[in-house]
């Protein structure tokens, strides 16, 4: 491109697909060395905690706890109800590395950005990630305060174009093409199945996740199409994070905190709000502990 003068223009958009704007695998073993030399511990397990439901993390014992904004080249989470810190500990003797608030496409942060954090646990010893976040029910057999066990996601965000993996490959994370049809992975959904009846849990759903870009919730029109397609429960993040894992070999259990049934009926004055999702959180989130618990304790006995 050239302006009137003849001089070369550089496209922004094509600059913006440079490596350079992307974290190299140097970047994140720096990252990884940075934390390695002030922790201990070698995680084999991530916990990635979503909207109202950081108190996950109480289940680490002795943790040593990194604020994002002290961490170098690292983002920080903007979203209320997100504390912004990276935790190390353990879970019954299990060593685990855990995210106290996630970061989401929009607030701004390009996907490859969102879903560092999962590259640098697997460069920190990561091999299992449990991912939770807070969904919108589109199920209508479901109730506000269940817990759906995550079998398989949409990415309607991917069908925009925007992937976690667009731009070069890193090979020595994993492959230029990735296999997601086994992206949450069966074992790790039968074992949380058996956890749940073992526990006696009620409320616990199994289905579909449908990624969107947000912050706007769903239209109508959106929620009924979701729905056709075989959509359960709608939210806004979780899907790069598991991609990014799988790129790299990572196994993935993931669930949703149902905390509002979605409005798919125009005639309803009902909104969805952030307050209220943060309220479901609250109220269920011992319930999801216990369950994130002894999911690690049954992988530990199994591995």
């Amino acid at each position: 491109m050239c302006d009137k003068n003849h001089n070369t223009i550089t496209d922004p958009c094509e600059h913006h697909l440079t490596a350079s704007n992307q974290y190299t695998y140097g970047d994140i073993e720096e990252l990884a060395n940075y934390l390695k030399e002030r922790v201990s511990i070698q995680p084999q397990i991530g916990i990635i905690c979503g909207t109202g439901l950081g108190a996950v993390t109480e289940l680490l014992a002795d943790p040593t706890i990194f604020d994002y904004k002290d961490i170098p080249k690292f983002p920080v989470s903007t979203v209320p109800g997100h504390a912004g810190r990276l935790l190390f500990g353990h879970i019954d003797g299990t060593p685990v590395i855990s995210m106290q608030g996630r970061f989401h496409f929009f607030e701004g942060y390009p996907l490859w950005m969102c879903t560092m954090p999962v590259r640098l646990m697997k460069l920190l010893g990561v091999t299992t990630l449990i991912l939770s976040n807070a969904a919108g029910g589109i199920n209508p057999s479901f109730n506000v305060g269940d817990i759906m066990l995550i079998k398989d996601h949409i990415n309607f965000v991917g069908f925009a174009g925007h992937n976690p993996l667009r731009g070069p490959n890193e090979d020595k994370f994993g492959a230029r093409f990735v296999a997601v049809n086994d992206a949450y992975s069966r074992e790790l959904l039968r074992e949380a199945k058996a956890v749940a009846q073992g526990l006696g849990m009620k409320g616990v759903q199994e289905g579909v996740y449908a990624c969107i870009g947000g912050p706007s919730f769903e239209t109508v029109a959106e929620l009924k199409l979701m729905h056709q397609l075989g959509a359960d429960a709608v939210g806004m993040s979780t899907v790069h994070e598991v991609i990014t894992a799988r790129h790299c070999g990572i196994k993935c259990f993931a669930l949703s905190l149902i905390t509002n049934m979605c409005v798919m009926d125009y005639e309803s004055d009902e909104k969805p709000d952030h307050l209220e999702i943060l309220t479901v959180g609250k109220e269920r989130e011992n319930d999801v502990k216990i369950l994130v618990k002894n999911i690690i304790l049954r992988l530990a006995k199994i591995n």
